[in-house]
């Protein structure tokens, strides 16, 4: 059954109203951010609001600053979360990765802080951060964060994957 038999026409491509405040992608003269910077995170609209869906970032060069010493901490960061009007854009959420390259935070912090800065640019209905960074020291840190809207359905499910999560721990790829 064709989906337009269905009464629901599928929409291809975006208009350049659609378009407007995504100014970093395409960009050839973007610089990269020296400072952690919020601001630079961007959002377009979901054209698909009336779906429950998910979009997940997978960003393996994530770097931060240990806050004691200094020293590079490294780290594959997942943001998977459920849009409701807004989403983010991926270069401005690049851009925004990297600007925590000379930031000091303990990786629970840098985990919780990208998942507050993208809950306020975007009120998703569900948000999850997980960082699993290499080891330091003979140790791992693999911090996890969610979040669902309070007072819905999603709230209810971030509670569950978070008392679920890593109950059964994948292998591990990204520690040579």
């Amino acid at each position: 059954m064709s989906t337009q038999q269905d009464g629901i026409q599928p929409e291809f491509g975006r208009k350049e109203s659609e378009l407007k405040g995504v100014s970093l992608l395409g960009n050839q003269n973007v610089e990269y951010p020296n400072s952690y910077n919020p601001g630079i995170l961007e959002t377009f609209v979901n054209k698909h609001q009336e779906n429950d869906y998910f979009v997940k970032f997978n960003c393996p060069e994530f770097t931060s600053l240990c806050p004691m010493t200094g020293q590079p901490d490294f780290a594959t960061i997942y943001i998977q979360y459920m849009p409701d009007v807004d989403m983010v854009e991926s270069k401005s959420l690049k851009l925004y990765l990297f600007s925590f390259r000379n930031h000091g935070d303990f990786h629970e912090d840098c985990v919780n802080i990208i998942m507050k800065d993208l809950i306020r640019l975007m009120n998703p209905k569900y948000i999850q951060v997980w960082a699993k960074f290499t080891p330091r020291g003979g140790i791992s840190i693999d911090p996890f964060a969610n979040y669902g809207r309070p007072g819905t359905e999603y709230a209810k499910m971030a509670k569950d994957r978070l008392f679920a999560h890593d109950m059964y721990p994948e292998n591990i790829n990204n520690r040579g």
